[in-house]
């Protein structure tokens, strides 16, 4: 075993949702992806829960019948053999306007994530069990909280305020905070990097996955985003249906009756791809219906490109210069057909897609996808988990 050093004392990523748990031990900054020890407990508390993964090069899958977060914690840690981590950082979704970077967890802090579930209590409950948990199991090791809204805290109030009554700002922090931070922080920092200058860049970085968001990024810092108050609004998602008129709500109490549980539901979980095409959230799917000539799905794909053209065109506003666009997560760096329409969207941005290299670029890798004339376009696989233990590092000394 390599000696330890502060550059590679391992950092333990927990990524907590209600039911589930994704992880990864992280040696260093630059460890590939593929040597690293990762996984997801899913299923928490049902007969089917299960644990997979790779510890290493090495597959692995394990049932866990009814298995609890603490249980699955304990089989994580059992995971990790020798290779005890020295901190964990943990995903928390919403820090409101308390957080506008990383923070060393202690009871203060763990009130105030408490404290912020009104503001995302889809996120912020199982992003709290997740700490609760991590601390019984990890009583000794400091963990550390890296917030998806914090990167979005350089946003000017023009980007940020609602056109709505001040006290309402003032007194219940209703204002636009943006999610999917890391993602956004890393792959634009990525870019910036993979250019070799010392110019200030300004990047439009498309986070495509079951959620959706964009983001304009000049210098380093978010100067607008596309989701809001809470992740539903912005883009077309998986289920979640993105920009609506806000007088839906009360025209569907009026016609239909429903309450603002039903019309949440509706918005946040039958809506998006799935509610368009009447057939499946997931774009693989979609994509191989188009091919058989699903109507639905047709519709479906081509609100969702025309919505992501409209969103980056609108915060190009936000960018004294705009360099090139970023296509990251699961769509963005595996549909290139995804890719190729939302470009064709935007023939004022000057962008020259090269189909050949759009089409060949092998899935889960970086690279350019222009004819190297005008705007970039790039591929870049994001690593939010390398990005928070990034984050985590220097709040314990490492």
């Amino acid at each position: 075993m390599p000696e330890m050093t502060p550059e590679n004392q391992p950092v333990l990523i927990i990524n907590c949702g209600s039911s589930s748990i994704k992880y990864a031990l992280i040696e260093n900054t630059e460890q590939p992806r593929n040597e690293r020890i990762e996984g997801l407990a899913e299923n928490l508390g049902t007969p089917e829960a299960k644990l997979s993964g790779h510890d290493k090069a090495q597959k692995f899958s394990i049932d866990m019948p009814n298995a609890q977060h603490t249980h699955a914690l304990q089989a994580i840690l059992a995971r990790l053999g020798q290779q005890m981590p020295m901190a964990i950082g943990h995903r928390v979704v919403h820090g409101g306007e308390f957080f506008n970077s990383a923070q060393r967890i202690d009871a203060d802090i763990l009130q105030k994530i408490r404290e912020l579930i009104a503001l995302a209590p889809l996120h912020n409950p199982a992003n709290v069990m997740g700490i609760e948990a991590t601390l019984a199991v990890f009583p000794h090791l400091p963990q550390v909280a890296v917030f998806d809204t914090a990167f979005h805290h350089s946003m000017p109030p023009k980007a940020y305020r609602y056109a709505l009554p001040e006290l309402l700002y003032t007194e219940q922090k209703i204002r636009r905070y943006g999610f999917h931070g890391t993602s956004h922080a890393y792959v634009t920092e990525r870019a910036s990097t993979l250019n070799q200058h010392q110019t200030p860049y300004g990047w439009l970085s498309a986070h495509l996955g079951n959620g959706c968001s964009t983001c304009a990024v000049w210098n380093g810092q978010s100067v607008d985003t596309s989701m809001g108050l809470t992740p539903l609004e912005g883009l077309v998602m998986g289920t979640r249906s993105g920009d609506v008129d806000p007088g839906l709500h009360g025209h569907l109490q009026r016609v239909l009756g429903w309450d603002l549980p039903r019309i949440d539901k509706l918005l946040n979980k039958e809506s998006g791809l799935l509610g368009l095409s009447g057939l499946s959230n997931d774009m693989r799917t979609l994509e191989q219906a188009v091919a058989d000539g699903h109507a639905g799905a047709q519709l479906a794909i081509a609100v969702f490109c025309y919505r992501l053209a409209k969103s980056l065109a609108a915060l190009s506003c936000g960018l004294p210069v705009l360099h090139g666009i970023i296509f990251t997560g699961g769509i963005g760096e595996n549909s290139a057909g995804i890719r190729a329409q939302t470009i064709a969207l935007l023939p004022h941005f000057q962008a020259h897609l090269d189909t050949d290299k759009n089409d060949q670029l092998p899935r889960g890798q970086e690279g350019r996808i222009d004819t190297g004339a005008g705007l970039q376009l790039w591929v870049i696989p994001t690593d939010e988990e390398g990005r928070i233990a990034a984050e985590t590092r220097p709040l314990i000394g490492l």
